[in-house]
């Protein structure tokens, strides 16, 4: 199967459940809630080394934020429950409370399960906190050296969708780079969803355990390594291609995970230069999602 000319691989990627948590950030100005939003979801690219994955979701204008302020909504997630009740905690604490003007909101209502994170975090105020409405939701006002800082008490969680892939093969480096970075654009149109590496792109795929090594339980993927193509001996690098990244992305969602994927497949087909696109899988040893590529087109 071709789009644009571009080779869809016959083939699928392979996601995983993990609990998600989705929360808006309002401040003064756009600029500071975006500086909010990037520090409380850094390092959270993979949970292979990270404590998280977690990203930026989308900007929100202030005629739909509780305070009418501009925000951003951020997805932070993991596979257990008490550690992400733990990393909500820190992050908001640690990258959100101590930037300048900004509150917090839940943005995954309707959830059978709920995090208190904000209520844990109230205690900050050292007595002085008290409750106030903010756009008819009730929140913890907790008084800090340049004002207060409002949160929610409660931050919704649900089972969500982790590691939706694929790689984009082009005929140098840089046309792949463009044609991520025109993914990792369409696919933040999509609500609800992130792109948790850097700049969204990964720039080093891995696969599950190591060949070499077994004190590592994951290491580079060789046989997608465009320096190794005449090495290694069942190398997946066309000869035609001298570039490769890989996108990966996280749902709130499987519904959510495959209209990302379609849409950053889509953007990465316009570009000059893109050979193919394939996707990572394990043969369903990592998880229970199989998203096949042309199934999405």
């Amino acid at each position: 199967m071709q789009l644009n000319d571009v080779d869809i691989k016959d083939t699928y990627a392979e996601a995983f459940g993990i609990k998600v948590s989705r929360l808006l950030i309002t401040a003064a100005t756009k600029k500071l809630a975006l500086v909010a939003a990037t520090e409380a979801t850094g390092y959270g690219t993979s949970v292979i080394g990270c404590p998280a994955e977690a990203g930026v979701d989308g900007y929100v204008s202030p005629l739909e934020t509780p305070d009418g302020r501009p925000g951003y909504t951020i997805m932070i997630c993991n596979s257990s429950k008490k550690e992400l009740d733990h990393e909500l905690l820190e992050r908001i604490g640690m990258g959100i409370l101590t930037a300048p003007t900004t509150a917090v909101f839940n943005a995954l209502e309707d959830t059978e399960e709920v995090l208190k994170a904000g209520f844990k975090l109230k205690f900050f105020g050292d007595g002085y906190e008290k409750e106030v409405e903010v756009g008819g939701r009730t929140v913890h006002s907790i008084p800090i050296m340049s004002g207060d800082f409002l949160v929610e008490a409660e931050f919704g969680i649900k089972e969500g969708v982790a590691g939706g892939n694929f790689f984009i093969l082009a005929d140098s480096q840089m046309n792949a780079l463009i044609a991520a970075e025109a993914a990792v654009d369409a696919i933040h149109e999509v609500p609800g969803t992130i792109t948790p590496f850097p700049g969204g792109i990964v720039a080093s795929g891995s696969k599950v355990g190591c060949n070499e090594y077994n004190f590592l339980n994951a290491s580079t993927n060789e046989k997608m390594c465009v320096s190794l193509k005449d090495e290694v001996v069942e190398s997946e690098v066309r000869k035609d291609v001298s570039g490769i990244y890989e996108i990966v992305i996280d749902g709130i969602d499987e519904e959510s995970v495959r209209e990302a994927m379609k849409q950053g497949i889509k953007a990465a087909c316009t570009i000059p230069g893109i050979k193919e696109i394939s996707a990572g899988n394990y043969g369903g040893s990592l998880g229970a999602y199989k998203i096949d590529l042309q199934d999405l087109l």
